[in-house]
């Protein structure tokens, strides 16, 4: 991860943030004048010459930032969160020399939905002499929720009238390997099938700028579109692999059950056009999976399994 520093002598400090990065996108449209002149802009040209157009990965900015306030001899710092849901933090010290903080590190909290709040701030020990240090920040999305007290029930997150394979079902071991994914399930379906949402919720983060996909996990597993939703009991729901810039929802707004919420595809690390579904909650600082069924059109719940076929029950709205 990137390191920020600070050079405050005699006080010196190293930011280090350990963030969920975001990233956008931009086309770059080329094109030659009457004067022969070339031409590059992001914005489509006025013009009747013919033009170019090439897709832009820009590189990657964090949901959470830190910024530093104060003075050198006391800096404050804020943490900007910009999920459209809270986030729960850990800051701490990776390194420290006589340097005193208010609260004491490390410290865990719980930063509102698109907004900025006083995290930290920091003086000398000993007031004579400098002091160093190196801040480290970790987050998780959502704030920390019990687990429910049954399986949750939920729709089929595309429309009534599809079936869909599912290639990978609860508790696969393929790529569904950690605490965050071990209820996930895998639901293959040609690209662009709409994405309905499953439940109700708040749009809480949204990714739509990539274009392609792979097998190569290093190289592919950050770039995956998709949208996360935010329901009233604290639990999430993620929508993975959608298509290049098809999501139809904005951050923050209210969704219902069957809300089109984006199109699949196969961006990210991908072996094939499918729709990654989990549903998770911060169980304190990390993720963990929580175990569903779907709804069906024949009347008795759908355990997810691998190898078995779902049929949607939702209306798009």
């Amino acid at each position: 991860m990137p390191k920020q520093k600070h050079c405050l002598a005699p006080v010196t400090a190293l930011v280090t943030a350990l963030l969920l990065p975001s990233w956008s996108a931009a086309d770059i449209y080329s094109y030659i004048d009457e004067n022969g002149v070339r031409h590059y802009t992001d914005q489509p040209p006025d013009t009747d010459q013919v033009f170019t157009r090439t897709f832009m990965e820009t590189e990657p900015e964090p949901r959470v930032t830190l910024r530093r306030l104060g003075t050198r001899e006391e800096p404050v710092y804020f943490l900007f969160n910009m999920f459209r849901g809270p986030v729960e933090i850990e800051l701490y010290f990776i390194e420290s020399q006589n340097v005193r903080s208010d609260p004491p590190l490390p410290a865990r909290m719980v930063v509102a939905a698109n907004s900025e709040s006083r995290v930290v701030s920091l003086s000398a020990l000993e007031p004579r002499r400098g002091f160093s240090y190196r801040l480290g920040v970790t987050h998780v999305p959502g704030r920390p929720v019990a687990m429910p007290d049954e399986n949750l029930i939920l729709h089929p997150p595309f429309p009534a009238g599809h079936s869909y394979l599912i290639s990978q079902g609860v508790e696969g071991r393929h790529t569904h390997n950690d605490a965050q994914s071990e209820f996930a399930i895998d639901i293959v379906m040609p690209v662009g099938t709409p994405v309905l949402a499953a439940q109700r919720g708040v749009v809480m983060d949204i990714e739509e700028d990539f274009n392609s996909g792979g097998t190569n996990r290093d190289k592919y597993v950050m770039k995956g579109n998709h949208v996360r939703l935010l329901h009233d009991d604290g639990t999430m729901t993620n929508y993975g692999h959608l298509d290049f810039n098809s999501v139809n929802v904005r951050l923050g707004q209210r969704v219902l059950a069957g809300a089109l919420i984006g199109r699949s595809g196969n961006t990210g690390f991908s072996t094939g056009p499918h729709l990654h579904f989990s549903v998770q909650r911060n169980l304190g600082l990390h993720l963990q999976g929580i175990p569903f069924e779907f709804r069906s059109t024949r009347g008795p719940l759908v355990l997810p399994i691998g190898g078995e076929r779902i049929s949607g029950t939702l209306a798009r709205r």
